[in-house]
């Protein structure tokens, strides 16, 4: 009798190890891109204009959804977008030919109101997708600009 408990206790064991193989580890969306705001104006005269860029960097096996909604919304403090609301239609980077993904990039002048410091802020809502999960992102930034 003895042996036989045994016998089910490896037998166990062994399901358990069949059933847990090849069974990944959870990935973490955050480590499937990155966003960079690299090229934004950090400073501008008054009345002229400066561009605010954010860039969506997927990694290899990942890509930004076309089919769910991204949302950029803009605002700032003595420094006014030229557009607030932003979808991936707005995205400067375009398809190639036999491209299936193409990784977003914004470019967005906006004009500064008077001297001092102003503020640029921006939220960004998008997915981000692999074979394993698609998953909702949200960023915020703030970007200080200096207006001369």
């Amino acid at each position: 009798m003895l042996h036989f408990r045994r016998l089910s206790s490896l037998a166990a064991a062994v399901v358990v190890m069949a059933c847990t193989q090849g069974r990944a580890e959870p990935v973490d969306p955050t480590t499937l891109y990155d966003v960079s705001t690299e090229g934004t104006s950090t400073q501008v005269k008054v009345g002229e204009k400066g561009v605010f860029v954010l860039a969506i960097k997927s990694k290899e096996g990942a890509h930004v959804s076309d089919e769910a909604p991204l949302k950029l919304v803009l605002s700032g403090t003595q420094l006014t977008p030229a557009k607030e609301k932003l979808v991936l239609a707005d995205s400067v980077a375009k398809k190639q030919a036999g491209q299936e993904f193409v990784d977003p990039r914004f470019e967005v002048p906006f004009q500064a109101a008077a001297a001092g410091k102003g503020m640029l802020e921006a939220k960004l809502t998008f997915f981000i997708c692999s074979d394993d999960l698609c998953a909702r992102q949200q960023k915020t930034f703030s970007i200080p600009v200096e207006v001369l």
